[in-house]
């Protein structure tokens, strides 16, 4: 699973089409949720949604960050003109969070609730199920009151209608029982079925059948969008606050929203002298992990990966973006790039290494010339086929080149490759 943060804006609105079937109507949840942007305003927005004029407001950024309320990036129980007021103030302003610096560009706006009682609910995936974290307690000190959430444990073959909830539920009141059984119910399956892989709801409440979530964390399983396409409807993954896109990342986002495959690229290093293109999300780690680990991470250029059976086509696109990124700026010592993978289960190795032969038919002169050593292990269906295609390509081409199949280790190439690195550590 490829987890990718969205907007609290777009999780709140997904929610707010699919809570009061997926809770067979015994919960609402209205979606009241505005996003200002350097091209929305909020005169604008009040003009399609008229609560935003009549109600007291909650405003806040909306870039994939927390702790709002401790950077003094909070406005709550706000009239629409102290929120308009605030929002030319806060926009397209550079502030510090953490250790990053960045610009605000993107706002949520939805009407302030006033709270009561502050309840914690997250779902988190991991390699067997799911986690449901729940806690009476919520609030913005969850995590220094952790041990106040309690956690049922769903097995990835289970449905949620089957699994006993009393364990989350004993610290709320009996007559309360029944309604958070069927809140947390209808949640958990919207969890499933829209394929996120974690979802955090701190601090909610409800109140006669309404949810009231005031703020929402959320990651999908971005893989699923060819899944969810007419549920998540126009779903942005936004980069991690204070980072902008590459054309070259973005070029490759915009090939994975199209493509039923995984096409993932982020650029850590443009002048470091190891690169990857690695097949598969728990490869993509472990290469990553392992570049580390033998001491190069300050050398590492890239992560991400390829997979899901990718056409031809695509990797070809793929593979020719990092080979141009690769080849822009001579460094001393040369590269390595690492074609690596694990062993595939349904992706056509040899068709997808017919998209890289013709990346390095196209750059094989810029390879040469800028020292470039090639190191590739890949195992799975037609991989017998495609490391015979790779291997003739890199003698016709006069590539340096070394082609390893499933009989070596899958991390024992990166060994190998940093060990011809000139100037290796």
């Amino acid at each position: 699973m490829a987890q990718r943060g969205i907007r609290e804006y777009d999780a709140k609105r997904i929610l707010a089409k699919h809570m009061r079937r997926l809770s067979k109507g015994t919960f609402k949840y209205r979606g009241r949720v505005v996003l200002v942007t350097p091209d929305t305003s909020i005169e604008a927005a009040a003009k399609r949604k008229h609560w935003v004029k009549t109600e007291k407001l909650t405003v806040k950024p909306d870039q994939l960050f927390g702790k709002r309320g401790k950077h003094g990036l909070l406005l709550v129980n706000a009239t629409y003109d102290e929120a308009k007021s605030w929002l030319e103030e806060k926009m397209n302003s550079i502030v510090e969070v953490g250790k990053v610096h960045g610009k605000l560009t993107h706002f949520l706006v939805q009407p302030y609730v006033e709270l009561d009682k502050e309840y914690y609910l997250a779902f988190a995936g991991h390699q067997d199920g799911d986690y449901i974290h729940f806690s009476a307690e919520g609030g913005v000190d969850i995590e220094a009151n952790w041990d106040m959430v309690t956690t049922v444990n769903v097995p990835i073959d289970a449905k949620i209608e089957d699994v006993d909830l009393t364990p989350i539920l004993d610290s709320v009141s009996n007559d309360e029982m029944d309604a958070f059984r069927d809140l947390i119910t209808a949640l958990f399956r919207f969890y499933r079925k829209l394929q996120f892989g974690f979802l955090e709801f701190n601090p909610f409440t409800h109140k006669n059948g309404e949810f009231f979530p005031v703020d929402t964390v959320a990651r999908l399983d971005d893989t699923a969008h060819f899944l969810c396409h007419e549920d998540w409807k126009d779903v942005e993954f936004p980069a991690p606050f204070g980072r902008e896109l590459r054309p070259e990342e973005q070029y490759i986002e915009e090939l994975d929203e199209k493509s039923g495959s995984s096409l993932k690229l982020t650029v850590l290093n443009p002048k470091g002298r190891v690169w990857t293109m690695v097949a598969g999300g728990g490869a993509s780690v472990i290469y990553a992990d392992t570049v580390v680990d033998l001491g190069f991470g300050d050398e590492l250029a890239t992560y991400g990966e390829y997979s899901g059976n990718p056409t031809t086509e695509e990797t070809y696109d793929y593979a020719k973006t990092l080979l141009d990124l690769m080849t822009r700026e001579k460094v001393e010592g040369g590269k390595v790039l690492i074609i690596g993978g694990g062993i595939a289960n349904f992706t056509d190795v040899a068709m997808t290494f017919d998209g890289i032969i013709q990346a390095l038919d196209d750059y094989a002169e810029q390879i040469k010339k800028h020292d470039i050593k090639i190191f590739i292990r890949r195992g799975g269906p037609n991989y017998k086929a495609g490391l015979a295609k790779i291997r003739e390509a890199g003698k016709r081409l006069d590539l340096d080149m070394e082609v390893h199949g499933p009989d070596m280790h899958m991390t024992k190439v990166v060994s190998i490759a940093l060990k011809n690195l000139e100037g290796g550590r």
